[in-house]
């Protein structure tokens, strides 16, 4: 590993408050969340936390002046007493008694606690964290969240669509076919990224269906409001109906009110995810005719006079 002192860019004789400020510095250029294009971020930043956890802690920056610990931290053998040690035992460790085997040596880094964390946390939002009390590793990244507006027929055959996450990053998210207005898609490893050593958390995408200039969405049913003539719906008749995989044809029976509703079976979202293909729903909608017609105002003139009737009887 290379020199901590080098690595942070400072002297042995820089102060502690110089070498954290380096330190800060440091760890904000180099932070994953400010260099999203750049895949040796990450290492670099390693580097950098790896150095102030030696020359940022006053008691291990002593033993590494000292040598009595290399950069990564772990004991230099000095020798045994005799060949350079100090009285007691090894250069850098204290003999703290014997067992039937010889002697026991105990480690002795110092208490002082390492901050780099702690730093890591003021200057991205929380986002780094020690590990858990027990030791354990540290917590994952925040996951985030987005919206994903597609048309219908992407959400009906499946296709991609551009998202652009809270931090201004845009993703190309895969859209499921059949998927539903406000399912929600995780992406894994594209959230918020985590303290070193931790993995990123998620981003949790949102799917909305825009609004289609036939047909309404009601989870995986689709409703339709169909224009019928006059004669069709006092007569019935067969029409034409679009759906989304073509025109079918449509039954309405004779006697047929406005706003009456007729089922297509199957028609609607298509069968995903263990859940069987919606229903669409058709609304008929009577149209009387355009332009005006005399002789049909007069037929109209002719029932008000001699058959009237009250279809808001009861109201």
């Amino acid at each position: 590993m290379r020199d901590p002192y080098e690595v942070l860019g400072v002297t042995k004789s820089a102060t502690h408050a110089d070498i954290k400020k380096a330190y800060r510095h440091l760890a904000k250029k180099y932070h994953p969340d400010h260099n999203k294009n750049d895949p040796k971020a990450a290492s670099r930043l390693a580097e950098i936390n790896a150095a102030y956890e030696i020359v940022g802690d006053e008691d291990k920056k002593a033993k590494f002046d000292r040598g009595e610990i290399g950069a990564d931290g772990k004991p230099r053998f000095a020798g045994f007493e005799g060949f350079g040690a100090g009285p007691g035992g090894f250069g850098g460790f204290t003999r703290s008694g014997a067992g039937p085997g010889g002697a026991r040596f105990d480690f002795n880094f110092g208490a002082q606690g390492f901050d780099a964390a702690d730093i890591l946390s003021d200057l991205f939002g929380g986002a780094a964290r020690r590990g858990s009390a027990g030791g354990g590793p540290p917590r994952r990244g925040g996951d985030v969240v987005a919206t994903a507006r597609v048309p219908l027929e992407t959400a009906v055959r499946g296709g991609s669509t551009r998202v652009v996450l809270p931090s201004g990053r845009s993703l190309d998210v895969s859209i499921p076919a059949g998927v539903e207005d406000g399912q929600q898609i995780r992406l894994r490893g594209q959230g918020q990224a985590g303290p070193v050593g931790a993995e990123p958390g998620d981003a949790l995408i949102t799917v909305k269906i825009a609004p289609h200039a036939r047909f309404r969405v009601e989870g995986r049913d689709l409703r339709l409001d169909l224009p019928v003539t006059l004669y069709e719906a006092a007569l019935g008749a067969k029409v034409a109906v679009p759906t989304l995989s073509g025109t079918v044809e449509l039954a309405v029976p004779p006697g047929s009110n406005g706003g009456r509703v007729l089922r297509l079976r199957g028609k609607g979202l298509p069968a995903a995810d263990g859940k069987p293909a919606g229903d669409l729903y058709v609304s008929l909608k009577v149209m009387l005719p355009e332009p005006p017609d005399a002789e049909f105002e007069a037929l109209m003139k002719k029932w008000r006079d001699g058959k009237p009737y009250d279809p808001r009887k009861g109201l």
